[in-house]
């Protein structure tokens, strides 16, 4: 019997997110190309693009409880309260909400949005996926046919704290502040993403989360491979951070770093929007970064 209930209001959900109207929301997004008058330098090109909502997911990255990096999960907590308005808004507007925090799916392995992730039937890729990236959280690394070494050395793990503290996951869970709907899917595997994304003909991926040099370009839901996956990908980049310590290589504030990092996305991955062209809001920024 409540096998029956939770199949019953699995159906009902579903049934409510395919009766969303579907809608057209336009993004602002930035590139950076090289052009015959650039003289060999990337400059930033915009140009905007329509997607269909119903066709459209966020994955949000890594937006743990906690972090080793104390000034790591300030920022993370800083950031939560502008994105979970942002993530609130594009449900309403029919987009599919996808929670991937890393390592600790676990957390939430009694809920209808985990088994929703786990239930979806199965996709073939596109192209092939190891056996540990299709069902565990393997890391997808830096492809030297498309991207060169980081801008940024994070060699030492990239806290910027001035004590040095040790790494560890110390994480258990998704921070609170970003409201897991009903509707919602959990999960932190390429398969199950797939599965996902497949079954609701979504081709337009939305990534935001931390870390962007670390997490958001290497999970296995990340940009190298949703992108690989042949998806239309964006980055939110005022909604991301970077473990980055200025006191390593290029030696530039943390923030710099960050910027940084993003216009490598743009170069060599992706374009980027920021959360303005979703909200219609100011882009968040860290009230550290001046």
């Amino acid at each position: 019997m409540e096998a029956t209930r939770h199949i019953a209001a699995l159906l009902l959900i579903s049934l409510s997110a395919a009766t969303l109207p579907a809608e057209t929301m336009k993004l602002k997004t930035r590139t950076q190309v090289l052009t015959a008058s650039s003289k060999g330098r990337h400059m930033p090109m915009e140009r905007e693009v329509q997607w269909d909502t119903k066709k459209t997911a966020i994955i949000i990255c890594d937006m743990w409880d906690k972090h080793w990096c104390p000034n790591s999960e300030a920022r993370v907590g800083e950031m939560a309260g502008p994105m979970n308005t942002l993530i609130e808004q594009a449900r309403k507007r029919g987009v599919f909400i996808i929670h991937a925090p890393s390592s600790v799916v676990d957390f939430y392995k009694d809920t209808p949005q985990r088994k929703r992730a786990q239930s979806a039937s199965f996709a073939k890729t596109p192209i092939a996926l190891s056996t540990a990236q299709r069902w565990g959280t393997a890391w997808c690394w830096p492809d030297p046919q498309r991207e060169p070494t980081l801008p940024i050395d994070d060699s030492d793990m990239g806290c910027d704290c001035k004590e040095k503290y040790e790494p560890g996951a110390v994480w258990k869970r998704q921070i609170k502040t970003l409201r897991i709907d009903p509707a919602d899917a959990i999960t932190d595997n390429a398969q199950e993403t797939w599965n996902l994304l497949h079954a609701r003909g979504i081709d337009n991926v939305i990534l935001m989360g931390v870390h962007l040099n670390m997490c958001v370009l290497g999970r296995p839901f990340g940009i190298r491979q949703m992108v690989k996956l042949g998806k239309n990908v964006v980055l939110v980049r005022d909604f991301t951070d970077c473990m980055y310590n200025p006191r390593m290589r290029p030696y530039v504030s943390h923030f710099a770093g960050n910027r940084l990092m993003v216009e490598y996305v743009e170069k060599y991955w992706c374009p980027t929007i920021t959360s303005t062209t979703l909200t219609g809001k100011p882009e968040f920024r860290f009230k550290s970064d001046k």
